[in-house]
């Protein structure tokens, strides 16, 4: 009997998706997914990969039966996250808003991939995205060469997920052109879309649903339109509530780039997460965490994204000009960054708070001196 040693499709899967800077949350998690689904005997909505509660579980994580361990995506109140799956279940679109750097997008990826086991049917909304990548495009060397017909038809993400019953997503909706954002109006109360130039339709089959997301601070850009807002069921995404909270969100979250990306690991680095964390929400807060200091802030959001960016590159800068430990001097120059976004009034701003907050503060003074560094 002969024994091939080449390697079987899922093999080969699995070696081209560990090559991937940035696996599509159906591929990164895929054995959590699979094990939800295997163990989920709960009602499922049609078309529906997994229950209403298995989402939930996927993302704010649990323990199986079996002792399955399923990693939290969402650090967060347990009831918005019910919230937004089963405004999915219906037969409303759901809107995720928030300040920059409350996860949204994220949310919005694990939970197509969770409900329709797909989150790549995704619209990025810019100011020059046209109505076509919300509706529908041509070939044009089909539609010279033979006309209009459904050939020559380039279906949109949103149109696929109508035809398919899976769940597409609108990224940055408010940075699309409200003419352009109106193009959801039919979509979303009639679940049809009108192909006039065939004299045909898409009729949405059960299963199909729309997240979207938006920045509270891209009010007044392209605000939506009464009646599309009416077509959507919002949730509001908040900031963490505790810096504990923060803290083991941005080391998750890290500790996860890190791995692709070969860095040291995290845990070695809490303190200095801990200490970008409080910089951050002080700043953001305006008043120190013992609240006897009221500080000015800056014109940055200085989001958890942001502090994720900040750490994750003091990592990278330990273990290529370090010596693998965090430490404050790798942390610095990335939060002077985060916080000076206005040259004249945030460098102010940071330095009052240096020497009237970080200077005084206990066991801070290899940060202070760090920062007073790259500050100079």
């Amino acid at each position: 009997m002969t024994v091939s040693t080449e390697p079987t499709n899922a093999q080969a899967s699995e070696k081209a998706a560990a090559e991937v800077l940035r696996p599509h949350a159906e591929d990164a998690f895929a054995d959590e997914l699979a094990a939800l689904a295997a163990q989920d005997d709960r009602p499922r909505p049609v078309r529906w990969k997994m229950s209403p509660w298995a989402v939930a579980t996927y993302l704010l994580g649990g323990t199986l039966p079996d002792g399955t361990v399923i990693t939290p995506k969402y650090v967060g109140p347990r009831r918005i996250v019910e919230v937004a799956v089963t405004t999915l279940a219906t037969d409303r679109a759901l809107l995720l808003l928030g300040v920059p750097g409350t996860a949204k997008t994220w949310v919005s990826e694990h939970l197509a991939a969770a409900v329709s086991g797909d989150s790549t049917l995704i619209v990025q909304g810019t100011a020059g995205t046209p109505e076509e990548a919300i509706r529908y495009g041509w070939n044009y060397a089909q539609l010279l060469a033979n006309g209009p017909s459904r050939d020559a038809l380039v279906p949109s993400p949103v149109m696929r997920a109508m035809a398919e019953g899976m769940t597409a997503r609108v990224e940055e909706l408010t940075r699309i052109p409200a003419d352009v954002q109106d193009s959801l109006i039919t979509i979303l109360s009639e679940k049809t879309l009108p192909i006039p130039e065939l004299g045909q339709e898409v009729q949405a089959v059960r299963g199909f649903n729309l997240i979207a997301t938006a920045n509270d601070r891209d009010r007044g850009v392209n605000d939506l339109s009464s009646a599309l807002r009416r077509r959507f069921n919002t949730v509001v995404l908040p900031l963490p509530e505790s810096a504990d909270a923060e803290v083991d969100i941005v080391a998750r979250r890290v500790d996860q780039i890190g791995r692709s990306l070969d860095l040291p690991a995290v845990p070695e680095g809490v303190d200095e997460i801990r200490r970008v964390v409080t910089v951050f929400r002080e700043l953001r807060d305006g008043i120190t965490a013992d609240g006897r200091t009221k500080l000015k802030s800056p014109s940055g959001t200085l989001s958890t994204a942001e502090a994720i960016s900040v750490v994750t590159n003091g990592l990278a800068l330990a273990a290529h000009f370090g010596d693998g430990l965090l430490r404050p001097s790798d942390v610095a120059a990335g939060i002077l960054g985060a916080v000076v976004r206005d040259p004249a009034a945030d460098r102010v701003i940071w330095q009052e708070y240096l020497e009237a907050v970080v200077r005084e503060r206990d066991g801070w003074k290899d940060f202070y001196r760090a920062c007073r560094e790259v500050s100079a």
